[in-house]
């Protein structure tokens, strides 16, 4: 068989970074893992080709070339996916789709021939079986059964052009032990927390070492801190091994807030290599967080929280929410103002919504007050429930949000609060070409003709006086804030 892996298109989204990749020459965050891990699992004598169309176009000569189609993505990419799905049947190509967008919405996308649905490990090799011998099932599902993360196979890295992303993805468990009633992550992959063994991550990274890879390495698990005793025993140690004769590779990852009470913990993760962090905080709302069932968060300091962490060397990421049903018209500057006094530079602010498969989803359902699916977009300012508050109200409260958070002047303020807190890990790498033309471009684009051109500049002053090992974080800093400022000027229009 000859076989097209396809990567729908992203949006221009807060995830997406489009409006930054370009400073650093890329042209994609990084590789579709899933679908590299797909192709680990495939007959050895098939061909099989990579199309992202994040930094690559679908040819006509490559669905002329292929035999079938497989087609992954998540619900953010809906419309890109039906859209490839469609492209894929006029020429005449099976289609197969996986992948969380499958998984929760396949029948809503027409002209997929066969859904692969929840974890491959489990479900993929039965359809090849049945394939194989011309009996394939249109649907292959596991309900309530998880996959065995020792049995993962090494993605096939070789087949992504790792020159046109800016990180490479691993994925080292699946599951969370919280039950957040919004999200889907344990209707998709269960509580208990399920991991690769070291020797499969060290192998994983191997391969990405090998074919030059010297960048960013996302871990993109749920709950990377889900195994404490895992991480501390085997994993982390092993890690700050492996890096020690290969300068410039880091890691980020995901995490609970609960890290930041780990001191421990955190100086293993920053010797072995993470220096940023993403965390759920949602809302320093403590009726909110109540709602949500998001116990981890309650009863703390959260600002204190972030601090601890920044303090032991991991840049804190978050994401927060507003349309709770116990918010009121406060919500709004109570979050920015946690915001700005936390600072969380990259702080991703989202309308509730209730994705499909979560509790949330089920009891808006039952109140009646569910309108449509959710967008997967985390700053589109839309929402599939109906909210307690006025909708008016709710959209302009977050407009404002937005309109602040991502203003020049409080976002480079926040920059500054997050470089005072931060104890920038020892790191030896070399600064390469890419990084020189990073800076040039930021130079020229930000600090000669953009609208953020004083606070830019007072920013590199103030970093090059006091923090002068963080120019290059200050820079990225400022790249990254472009680049959101752009996507949430969109929404506010």
């Amino acid at each position: 068989m000859k076989v097209l892996l396809l990567y729908p298109e992203f949006p221009d989204t807060f995830w997406s970074y489009k409006h930054a990749l370009s400073f650093v020459g890329k042209r994609g965050t990084f590789p579709p893992l899933g679908l590299l891990t797909v192709a680990g699992m495939l007959p050895p004598e098939w061909e099989v080709r990579l199309v992202d169309l994040n930094v690559g176009r679908l040819r006509a000569r490559d669905l002329a070339w292929a035999d079938m189609a497989f087609v992954s993505g998540m619900i953010v990419q809906r419309d890109a996916a039906k859209r490839l799905v469609g492209r894929c049947k006029e020429a005449g190509l099976t289609v197969v789709g996986g992948g969380p967008l499958f998984t929760m919405e396949h029948e809503e996308i027409a002209g997929v021939d066969h859904v692969v649905l929840n974890e491959a490990e489990l479900t993929f090799p039965r359809f090849l079986a049945d394939w194989q011998r011309g009996e394939a099932k249109p649907i292959y599902a596991e309900e309530d059964v998880y996959a065995d993360m020792a049995v993962s196979p090494l993605p096939r890295w070789e087949l992504a052009d790792r020159r046109q992303y800016h990180s490479m993805a691993l994925q080292y468990s699946r599951g969370c032990p919280f039950d957040c009633d919004f999200c889907n992550i344990t209707s998709l992959l269960g509580h208990k927390v399920r991991t690769k063994t070291t020797e499969q991550v060290v192998r994983e990274l191997d391969a990405m070492s090998a074919s030059g890879w010297r960048g960013n390495v996302f871990f993109v698990d749920d709950n990377f801190i889900g195994n404490k005793r895992h991480l501390k025993t085997d994993l982390l140690p092993r890690l700050a091994a492996w890096r020690a004769d290969k300068p410039g590779i880091t890691f980020q990852t995901e995490a609970s807030i609960n890290l930041a009470d780990d001191g421990e913990l955190m100086d293993q993760m920053v010797a072995a290599g993470f220096d940023t962090v993403f965390v759920g905080i949602e809302t320093p709302e403590s009726a909110a967080l109540a709602e949500c069932n998001k116990t981890q968060n309650e009863h703390r300091d959260l600002v204190a929280d972030v601090k601890r962490m920044q303090r032991a060397g991991l840049q804190v990421q978050g994401g927060f929410i507003v349309g709770f049903d116990s918010d009121g018209p406060s919500v709004f500057r109570r979050q920015i103002d946690f915001i700005q006094n936390s600072g969380i530079a990259t702080a991703m602010v989202g309308l509730l919504q209730a994705p499909k498969g979560t509790r949330l989803y089920r009891r808006m359902e039952e109140e009646g007050r569910l309108c449509g699916s959710a967008s997967g977009d985390n700053v589109e300012g839309t929402t599939n429930i109906v909210p307690r508050m006025d909708l008016d109200l709710l959209h302009r409260g977050y407009r404002e949000i937005l309109r602040t958070i991502y203003a020049p002047r409080p976002y480079y303020q926040r920059v500054r609060t997050l470089l005072r807190e931060f104890r920038c890990p020892r790191v030896a790498r070399h600064i390469t070409l890419t990084d020189l033309a990073a800076l040039w471009r930021s130079v020229y684009r930000l600090g000669l003709f953009g609208c953020e051109r004083l606070e830019y500049w007072k920013l590199l002053a103030w970093t090059l006086l006091r923090r002068p090992t963080q120019i290059p974080l200050a820079v990225t800093l400022a790249i990254s804030g472009h680049h959101f400022r752009k996507v949430c000027e969109q929404h506010i229009r």
